[in-house]
């Protein structure tokens, strides 16, 4: 039991009642109605791929000394990437070349053994039938010298191939060959990308592709890399199955390189937009039914107006108030849930 002293009195601890009606709001919670460029769009959303990339193969078989590049490092068209080994085909060219020559002495012989005869046979010292003989070996040789050269020329290329090039200009991607290994043709060695310009490959519901157009610019929002502007180049003319859309495709400039292959993008076809006018963010509209409306701070005081709502930017996150809402209206940004209209509002730092 506590005791009180005698002639002396405790003074009372009373709580502060809160003021009643009095919402409490950040500053970040409020926002003033202003104009605002909005742009009707379409969702679009995709990974970003190179227009331009090669996957580089083996075309001959040999072991490999040389790998010269690795990934992430640029390459040039026509640069020297990959060395096979050469000298078997070194030799081979060195064999078809002695063929070729072998060939082409014996042409020459036939040659001029038919000219010789052809002469003969218009004095006539020899008999037509003897001279299809000597025409008949001029035609052998002829044929016997062109796959001479043709085997050359097969040769030389197989030679040629030992010494990969890349086929663009861009960078490595992907590394799949070590120098001391052995390829075949068809072996995958090396992937070049040119980064310069990506294309989005995304899908459009049927219901919104007549509202689609070729050159119709694109917003894009790229993870970690922020915002690029795009435009419609193709649009694909069949139905993709079992979707019931259409894939169309936005090219991207990427002269910086900023954006990568495989990058996630999503963003808004832009369908149409409108200059200067009044708008809200999304989240400040309430809606019960068909009813639209948003809370407004008037004189300190919290009240609820029914607005029409006009145009959409999704990208932007803004509302058009066609009606409703006059410009610099204090409207709360939020959805805080039901307030309770008439209360006063109090504004707080964060």
């Amino acid at each position: 039991m506590v005791r009180k002293a005698s002639g002396s009195k405790q003074p009372a601890t009373v709580a502060a009642a809160p003021a009643a009606n009095v919402i409490e709001l950040l500053q970040t919670d409020v926002v003033a109605a202003a104009a605002h460029d909005l742009r009707v769009t379409l969702p679009l959303s995709g990974s970003l791929r190179a227009l331009n990339q090669a996957a580089v193969k083996a075309k001959v078989s040999g072991e490999v000394p040389d790998v010269l590049v690795r990934e992430g490092e640029p390459v040039r068209a026509g640069q020297v990437i990959v060395r096979i080994d050469p000298t078997e085909y070194q030799a081979k060219v060195t064999q078809a070349r002695g063929q070729m020559l072998a060939q082409r002495g014996q042409y020459e012989n036939a040659r001029q053994t038919w000219e010789r005869n052809r002469d003969l046979v218009g004095r006539g010292f020899i008999s037509k039938t003897a001279f299809d003989k000597f025409q008949s070996e001029l035609d052998v040789a002829k044929a016997n010298l062109d796959a001479a050269e043709g085997g050359l020329a097969v040769a030389q290329k197989a030679l040629a191939d030992t010494v990969v090039k890349s086929p663009l200009d861009g960078m490595v991607a992907v590394r799949s060959v070590q120098p001391g290994e052995k390829v075949s043709p068809d072996t995958a060695l090396l992937e070049v990308v040119d980064l310069r310009i990506l294309e989005l490959e995304a899908p459009v519901p049927m219901a919104d592709v007549g509202r689609v157009a070729i050159g119709q610019p694109v917003q894009l929002d790229v993870e970690g890399a922020g915002r690029f502007e795009g435009k419609l180049v193709r649009i694909n003319p069949a139905v993709t199955q079992g979707t019931r859309s259409i894939m169309v495709y936005v090219r991207v400039d990427n002269p910086e390189h900023r954006l990568r292959a495989g990058m996630f993008a999503q963003g808004g076809l832009v369908l149409g937009q409108r200059a200067g006018v009044v708008s809200v963010p999304i989240t400040a509209v309430r809606t019960e039914g068909e009813r639209a409306f948003v809370y407004v701070i008037e004189n300190g005081m919290l009240a609820e107006r029914p607005v029409e709502l006009g145009i959409r930017d999704d990208s932007a996150g803004l509302v058009e108030i066609a009606g409703g809402l006059a410009s610099g209206a204090q409207v709360v940004r939020s959805n805080l849930g039901t307030l309770r209209v008439g209360s006063q509002v109090r504004l707080v730092k964060a």
